[in-house]
C-alpha cells in the first residue's frame, strides 16, 4: 500500500514537474533575455557611439563595467526584499524600474552622463537573476535543477544570439530617423520588451506551488511535499541562518568562483563585438557573425547541465569547462588567422556558458529559506563584480598601449582560478 502510495505521488509530482517547465520557464527564459539584452548592447552601441560621445577603450571598459557594482552594491537588499514580497511583486517592480533606466540611456551626452545611467541600470536590476534562481528552488526539486537552470540561463547566449543579429540592423536601419542616431534607437528599442514583460509578470508569476490554479490540487500537493522534504532534509543536516549563510567561508569562496566565470563571460561578451568588426566587417555583416559562438554555446550549456543532472556530478562539470575555457580564450586570442581566431573564441564562449547553470546548483543545494535568498545574492554580487573587472581590465590594458591579444588572453587567468577554487570548495568538509 505504501508503494502504491509514492508510486501515485511521484507520478502527481513528475506531471507537476512537466507543467512548471511548460508554464513557468519559457516566460522566465524570455524576461532573462530581456535582461541580458539591455545589460549588454552597450557593446554593440559602442561601435558608433564610442565615435559620437568621445569614448576611449579605457573610458569605455569602466562605462560597460560600472553598471555592476550598483548590481552588486543592491543586489542582497533586494533578494531579501523578494523573499519576503514575493516574486510576482518584486520581480515585476526589478523589469519596469530598469526598462525605463535603459530607455533613458538613449539620451546620454557624455562619458559622464553614460556612466552615471550605467551604474543606475545595474541598481535598479539588481536582485533580478538570484531572485529567479531562488525562485525556481520554489518551484524545481534538486535532482532536476541544473538541467532547469540550464534550460533557463540559454537565455544568456540565446539574447546574444539574436541580440547581436538585430542590434546590428538597428544601428544601420534606424541610423538619422527623427534625427536620433542608431545607438540611441536600439536602448530605445530594445527596452520595450522589458517594459511589456515586468507589466506581465505581475499577473502570470505565483510565488509558489501552492497558490498555483494551473495545477491539480494532487500535483500541487506532490511538488510541495517534494520540496519540503529537501528543504527539511538540508536543514536537518545543519540549519542556517541569514546571518550565517552571509559570512560562510564556502559561500563567499563560492562567489570568487562565480567572479573569475562572469570575468570571462562578460569580458567576452562586451568586446567580441569590436573584436569581429577588426575583421573589416560592416555592423550589420559584425552583428550575424558576433551571433555565431552563441549558437553553439546555447547547445553545449543545455547538454552540458543534463549530463551532470543525469550522473549527479556537479565539481567536474564546473573545473573542466572552467579549464578548457582558459585555454581556448588564451591560445584564441593570439592567433593571427581571423577565421582560426574566431573557432577558438567560439570553443571558449561554449566552455564559459557551460559552467554556468552548473555552478548555480551548488549554493542553492547548500542553503535553505531566508539564509538561501541572502547567500544566493552574495555569492551573485561577488561573482557580478567580475563583470566590471573584466571588460575594465580589458579596456585599461588597450587603453595603455599593449596588445589586444594580451587584454583579451588576461580574462583565462580568472577562469583557471575559478577551475582550482571550485575543486577546493568541492572538497571541503561541511560545517
Amino acid at each position: 500500500m505504501t508503494s502504491d502510495i509514492e508510486t501515485t505521488s511521484s507520478a502527481w509530482q513528475a506531471s507537476a514537474s512537466s507543467k512548471v517547465r511548460w508554464r513557468l520557464l519559457p516566460f522566465l527564459i524570455l524576461c532573462y533575455f530581456a535582461a541580458y539584452l539591455d545589460r549588454v548592447n552597450i557593446g554593440f552601441a559602442a561601435l558608433t557611439m564610442n565615435a559620437d560621445l568621445g569614448i576611449d577603450a579605457k573610458a569605455f571598459g569602466f562605462i560597460a563595467g560600472i553598471f555592476f557594482l550598483g548590481y552588486c552594491l543592491f543586489e542582497v537588499p533586494s533578494n531579501v526584499l523578494l523573499a519576503r514580497f514575493g516574486a510576482r511583486v518584486w520581480i515585476a517592480r526589478i523589469m519596469v524600474t530598469w526598462a525605463l533606466v535603459s530607455a533613458a540611456t538613449a539620451f546620454a551626452t557624455d562619458v559622464w552622463s553614460l556612466s552615471i545611467l550605467r551604474f543606475m541600470l545595474g541598481v535598479a536590476e539588481a536582485g533580478f537573476f538570484p531572485g529567479i534562481i531562488f525562485y525556481l528552488t520554489r518551484w524545481v526539486p534538486a535532482s532536476e535543477r541544473a538541467a532547469v537552470v540550464a534550460i533557463f540561463m540559454a537565455a544568456v547566449p540565446i539574447s546574444n544570439l539574436i541580440g547581436a543579429p538585430v542590434s546590428g540592423l538597428i544601428l544601420d536601419g534606424f541610423d538619422g530617423v527623427m534625427e536620433l542616431k542608431g545607438w540611441q534607437w536600439l536602448f530605445l528599442i530594445e527596452a520595450a520588451p522589458s517594459l511589456i514583460l515586468g507589466i506581465a509578470a505581475y499577473r502570470i508569476l505565483d510565488d509558489s506551488p501552492a497558490t498555483a490554479a494551473w495545477l491539480q490540487p494532487e500535483e500541487r500537493a506532490a511538488l510541495s511535499r517534494t520540496i519540503a522534504k529537501e528543504t527539511e532534509a538540508r536543514e536537518r543536516e545543519r540549519r542556517t541562518t541569514l546571518r550565517e549563510a552571509l559570512s560562510d567561508p564556502r559561500v563567499i569562496a563560492l562567489g570568487f568562483v562565480y567572479f573569475g566565470i562572469v570575468a570571462g563571460m562578460y569580458g567576452l561578451t562586451f568586446w567580441l563585438p569590436q573584436i569581429v568588426k577588426g575583421f573589416g566587417l560592416s555592423n550589420k555583416t559584425t552583428g550575424f557573425v558576433t551571433a555565431i559562438p552563441y549558437l553553439f554555446a546555447v547547445l553545449a550549456m543545455v547538454a552540458w547541465g543534463a549530463r551532470s543532472d543525469r550522473q549527479n556530478e556537479r565539481i567536474v562539470h564546473i573545473v573542466l569547462p572552467c579549464a578548457c575555457g582558459a585555454v581556448t580564450l588564451a591560445v584564441g586570442a593570439f592567433i593571427s588567422t581571423p577565421a582560426l581566431a574566431f573557432i577558438f573564441l567560439t570553443l571558449s564562449a561554449m566552455c564559459i556558458f557551460s559552467a554556468l547553470p552548473t555552478f548555480w546548483t551548488l549554493p542553492t543545494a547548500l542553503l535553505t529559506g531566508a539564509a538561501a535568498a541572502g547567500g544566493i545574492a552574495l555569492v551573485n554580487s561577488i561573482g557580478n563584480v567580475g563583470g566590471f573587472i573584466g571588460p575594465y581590465l580589458i579596456g585599461w590594458i588597450k587603453g595603455h598601449g599593449l596588445s589586444s591579444e594580451l587584454a583579451v588572453a588576461s580574462l583565462a587567468v580568472f577562469l583557471v582560478i575559478s577551475a582550482v577554487l571550485v575543486r577546493l570548495v568541492g572538497s571541503a568538509p561541511r560545517q
